[in-house]
């Protein structure tokens, strides 16, 4: 705990996975105290043509109070 899960479209390599994970990772540790086994990340590649289906719709419009970074906006 905590498991952090980033769904994006296909086409980054592995390495780009995994340097993305390990980043997650530091912050989740530096942010939240928690030390790195008790951390996860995984990787959900979702086509392009299901996004608003999968991914926009469920997660992002149906769950507002969840969303911490809105896409569209600046951080």
């Amino acid at each position: 705990m905590p498991h952090v899960i980033v769904k994006l479209w296909p086409g980054k390599s592995e390495e780009q996975k995994a340097q993305l994970a390990e980043a997650i990772t530091r912050d989740v540790m530096k942010v939240l105290g928690y030390g790195e086994e008790s951390v996860s990340v995984a990787m959900e590649e979702i086509k392009a043509q299901d996004w608003a289906e999968q991914v926009y719709k469920p997660d992002i419009i149906a769950k507002p109070e969840k969303i911490y970074k809105k896409p569209g906006y600046t951080m």
